[in-house]
């Protein structure tokens, strides 16, 4: 049922192009889409039928709010500025794991060529993106070796290896010309830009005539950078032959998922491809254009001289987005049998995806749905879980971890060095990090959790409820996971009084359970490890009777290194300077703090 309150802005919602942004009950922006007729589309969520995805986002929505724009152009910009401010987890997310190395040469006065991931606005000149490190590297090899520009990231006061094997003109001592450099960098240019061919007509030359005047090491040089040209830069089809940089877009939807392939192809050559899969839940041509206007703003996916769309695409709109680049909808020959190319393999990507999403969606929002059912509360669509470490009370930390719809979400992880407790008291360590996470949602808006996980029974499940409702005011679910003897998930514990949640141990439910707390408790020991670890190294040396500031420093100038201080003998402490007796002392606290963290990994 649509609620009174929706019922009333629905009714008074403009027919004109412009931007939604729909809140949950909390406030949270969860979705942001645009329009050409806001009243059209903002309605279409609140009648008919939709598929289980989008029930789930309409489901959530308590409020909205639209913002009109004069255009549906500037709709698209607009809806993809408020998707990058607001992050909603609803809206496509594309993923910033992937990026390809460029080949650069630098705009320096002695100009550098470099293998990098970050293109920039610094003058330089980039070439790429190369299907891989290796491919970039073998490039680099070639050009190192036939245009002799620096080596070095800072230049040095005389001559290094790479002037006595002709790989630099050692701008340190000699003054190059900026003619030569400007020379030099124009033929890597031709040569990147499939030029090549001439440079390996070149080197065969070379190379015939090294082996005439029987010069079979020069002639075996030749020889190999020759090959390395074959094999890394002419290893592929040529797909166009007018070396022209270009994107072919293709997509493919079905069951309200959408598969996005783009084609690289750069000199003319199929180099890469990008593959997108995500639920939409606008019209598939709307999102489309919103896919390219967020995959541009990615900085390692730079605008080509060419992009090629399917064509149910607004071009004009894509225009708009890039207007540095030809847009182009082929109608026929070649190009038109790429675009058709990357839809063929969009279809054949989304129809594996649905193979795996059954059990995706029953491993994660599935089982979050009937853990909620289950417990008798609303689906816990944000849990956030706690878990304390600590070794016999020694540097005590805590832990949160988040999950989203039943998947870790690791920008919301926190980490808690414990300020106010003495001792191992897990009840009053609970109790200050509960104060400590909650306090700040409150005071930043951030977005409260659905069900809050403690990793413990009931001592510490009180404590985290006498925080948040007596203190702070927060009327919100929490729960404790137990462990059996074999530090395995046994029981969630729930209610008041607490009571034993009848889960299957063979259900999805259950099974999310166990990766939550095992999620937690691994953040959590990795993050004590990681202090013991720093703490032991910065204090090994402090407190040891007859180690005062001058032989600590004297023992540190010896060894050079913690590490080699920790691999010292008693004798080889003595080599330092020191006393016998303070040799002993330094290798029996050393002997210590490597039991210590020994025991740490032990538990």
């Amino acid at each position: 049922m649509v609620s009174t309150h929706l019922q009333n802005k629905l009714a008074l919602l403009p027919d004109q192009p412009g931007c939604y942004l729909m809140k949950d009950d909390q406030g949270v922006i969860i979705y942001v889409g645009k329009a050409k007729v806001l009243k059209n589309r903002v309605r279409s969520y609140f009648t008919g039928a939709h598929d289980v995805k989008t029930q789930r986002l309409v489901q959530e929505i308590a409020d909205f709010e639209y913002i009109v724009t004069s255009s549906d152009v500037e709709a698209l910009l607009l809806e993809i500025n408020l998707i990058k401010k607001h992050d909603p987890r609803f809206n496509i997310r594309l993923k910033d794991d992937k990026t390809y190395p460029f080949i650069k040469i630098t705009s320096e006065r002695h100009p550098r060529l470099i293998i990098t991931r970050q293109v920039k606005k610094d003058k330089g000149k980039y070439f790429g993106p190369y299907p891989n490190v290796y491919a970039a590297n073998e490039v680099k090899k070639i050009l190192d070796k036939l245009y002799p520009l620096r080596k070095c990231h800072v230049l040095p006061n005389k001559v290094c290896l790479y002037y006595h094997l002709g790989q630099c003109l050692a701008p340190c001592v000699f003054d190059v010309s900026e003619e030569t450099y400007k020379k030099m960098s124009d033929e890597i240019v031709s040569f990147l830009n499939g030029g090549y061919k001439d440079v390996k007509r070149e080197l065969n030359e070379k190379m015939e005539e090294a082996a005439s005047e029987m010069e079979f090491e020069k002639a075996a040089e030749f020889r190999d950078q020759i090959n390395a040209i074959e094999t890394t830069l002419e290893k592929q089809k040529m797909t166009m032959n007018d070396f022209v940089d270009r994107d072919v877009f293709g997509y493919a939807i079905d069951k309200g998922w959408m598969c996005v392939q783009v084609f690289f192809i750069r000199q003319g050559k199929l180099i890469e491809r990008d593959v997108s899969q995500f639920p939409f839940y606008n019209d598939a041509d709307e999102d489309f254009l919103t896919f390219i206007g967020q995959f541009y703003q990615k900085a390692n996916h730079i605008p080509p001289k060419e992009i090629f769309l399917p064509n149910d695409v607004d071009d004009e709109a894509v225009a708009a987005l890039l207007p540095d680049t030809k847009i182009l909808v082929p109608a026929r020959g070649k190009k038109k049998d790429l675009v058709k190319l990357a839809y063929k393999n969009a279809k054949i990507a989304l129809n594996e995806k649905f193979m795996l999403l059954e059990r995706n969606e029953e491993r994660t929002v599935g089982a979050v749905e009937k853990l909620g059912e289950q417990m008798g509360i609303p689906t816990p669509t944000r849990i956030e879980a706690f878990d304390n470490s600590n070794i016999h009370g020694t540097d005590p930390v805590s832990a949160m971890v988040t999950f989203l719809d039943g998947k870790p979400n690791k920008n919301d992880y926190r980490k808690y060095k414990i300020k106010t407790v003495d001792g191992p008291d897990d009840y009053a360590t609970m109790r200050e990090v509960v104060r400590r996470r909650y306090w700040r949602v409150l005071k930043e808006g951030l977005p409260l959790p659905d069900l809050i996980l403690i990793d413990g029974g009931k001592g510490q499940i009180d404590s985290a409820k006498d925080v948040l409702e007596n203190e702070l005011g927060l009327d919100l679910p929490v729960a404790g996971l137990a462990k059996d003897d074999k530090h395995k998930t046994s029981q969630l514990l729930f209610g008041d009084p607490l009571e034993i949640v009848p889960l299957e141990r063979n259900s999805q439910e259950f099974y999310l359970l166990q990766r939550i707390q095992d999620e937690v408790h691994r953040f959590a020991i990795t993050f004590h490890r990681q202090l013991r670890s720093k703490s032991g190294f910065q204090s090994i040396l402090d407190g040891i009777p007859g180690v005062g500031p001058g032989r600590k420093k004297k023992i540190l100038n010896h060894f050079g290194s913690m590490k080699k201080i920790k691999a010292a003998s008693v004798e080889e402490l003595q080599e330092s300077g020191i006393p016998k007796a303070v040799a002993e002392a330094v290798f029996q606290k050393v002997k210590e703090v490597n039991d210590k963290l020994q025991s740490d990994k032990e538990n």
